[in-house]
């Protein structure tokens, strides 16, 4: 025995005009795309200087280990600056 076919011709399935199909919503699914992505719109001259992500993602990582740098330094240095202060 041979299975019925399921294609979409062979479907009696009523074609549905706009008005048929009722008001759409705007912004429906924007809460949860937006949970689930992470787009972000550049200016057009950072677009320029930053072409791809990859290019946007190590300037970020760099800038952020330059932070994370500056700031392990200037705790060392208040730091050194009691010790010296309380010798003295």
């Amino acid at each position: 025995m041979k299975k019925t076919s399921t294609k979409m011709a062979d479907l009696d399935i009523p074609e549905l005009k706009r008005d048929q199909l009722g008001k759409g919503v705007r912004g429906k699914h924007l809460k949860h795309f937006a949970q689930g992505s992470n787009v972000v719109v550049l200016q057009p001259e950072i677009l320029k200087a930053f072409p791809t992500s990859e290019a946007v993602n190590k300037a970020l990582a760099s800038m952020l280990a330059f932070a994370h740098e500056t700031q392990v330094l200037s705790v060392r240095t208040k730091t050194t600056t009691r010790k010296r202060l309380a010798a003295s």
